[in-house]
């Protein structure tokens, strides 16, 4: 008469098996599904990073609330064997499924990349080498690569136009080539019909466009005034008058900073002196905003040739339609470097 006690033990034990599964199954499915980001935070995970420097990384910023939980459910999906680099951004609600699966699948947060008021192409390398994982030096070798930037349709002189300052959307894995490829994608989209037919209209390419913006974007700051700018260069453009830009002649120095122009300055002889030499210069002397761009396309119409920096250092500038007028302009700006002292 055994069997009912032995029936006991039986109920019992599986009752206590049941109870440990569950409770073994509970803290499985809370180590998968409970919420497990403790703050907001971006980590970025370079190209051969180990499972050990993604459990570093996520502890030195305080990312997540269990670890354990994170490391178990990482073994089980075996991520340690499929890290991709990237960047990621974790946030609050996010529980270990979801988290894991996300780094393993190498899905990635894209970020805004902008760039502006560059002038030379080591200021657009260092300002994008911040955001993507292509260091600057990558980034500078795309304009010494003939090869490459004559399938792209430029000169390494002409390079600098496919590169239009605005805001993109990157991924941080860009490399230096995958960012070229998307600026001339960029550029490409924004030279649509409607501004190649503006460009047509003045007789010039694209790249005559950006060339002369460059120009205009040295004369001012000041976004009122760019299509007069505009306007003045190509009047004497259209008159067969040579540019004699400043911006120009700084360019041939290589010293963008001067605050004066010598006699000698404008003897360099350069392809990029338009004192010396008539028409355009061979390229862009920096990268023109999308503004300065559409300030000459939509330059303003009138009789001015002659421009020159107004006496009160205020940005703006004196137009004039004679070389008369437009020495007396040059005379008081000149008597107003002297007073301040500015040889140079």
């Amino acid at each position: 008469m055994t069997f009912p006690r032995v029936g006991k033990f039986i109920i019992i034990f599986f009752s206590i098996a049941f109870i440990i599964t569950a409770l073994y199954s509970y803290k499985l499915y809370t180590y998968i599904f409970n919420e497990n980001v403790k703050t907001m935070h971006t980590i970025i995970l370079h190209e051969g990073s180990t499972f050990t420097q993604v459990v570093d990384t996520l502890k030195a910023n305080d990312v997540l609330i269990n670890y354990k939980a994170f490391m178990w459910v990482s073994k089980k999906k075996k991520y340690p064997d499929n890290i991709k680099p990237g960047r990621y951004l974790l946030s609050p609600g996010m529980n270990t499924n979801e988290i894991v699966n996300k780094l393993r699948a190498g899905i990635q947060d894209p970020l805004d990349v902008t760039f502006n008021n560059v002038r030379v192409k080591e200021d657009l390398a260092g300002k994008v080498s911040r955001y993507i994982e292509a260091d600057s030096l990558s980034i500078l070798n795309l304009f010494s690569n003939e090869e490459k930037i004559e399938q792209f349709g430029f000169t390494p002189q002409t390079f600098s136009a496919m590169f239009i300052p605005n805001t993109y959307e990157f991924y941080w894995t860009t490399t230096a080539e995958e960012f070229a490829e998307r600026m001339k994608f960029e550029y490409d989209k924004f030279w649509n019909d409607g501004r190649r037919e503006k460009a047509q209209k003045l007789g010039m390419t694209p790249v005559e466009v950006a060339t002369l913006a460059s120009i205009v974007r040295e004369e001012t700051n000041k976004s009122d005034e760019l299509a007069r700018v505009a306007g003045v260069y190509l009047n004497r453009l259209e008159r067969g008058i040579p540019l004699q830009a400043d911006p120009t002649v700084k360019f041939a120095t290589g010293n963008p900073e001067l605050n004066r122009i010598l006699n000698s300055h404008l003897q360099i002889d350069s392809p990029y002196n338009t004192y010396i030499y008539p028409g355009l210069p061979p390229g862009p002397i920096n990268f023109p905003e999308i503004k300065v761009i559409e300030a000459v396309l939509n330059f303003e119409d009138h009789n001015y040739i002659y421009m020159c920096a107004r006496e009160d250092f205020s940005g703006y500038h004196n137009f004039a339609s004679t070389l008369a007028e437009h020495n007396r302009n040059a005379a008081k700006y000149r008597a107003a470097l002297d007073e301040e002292k500015i040889f140079q």
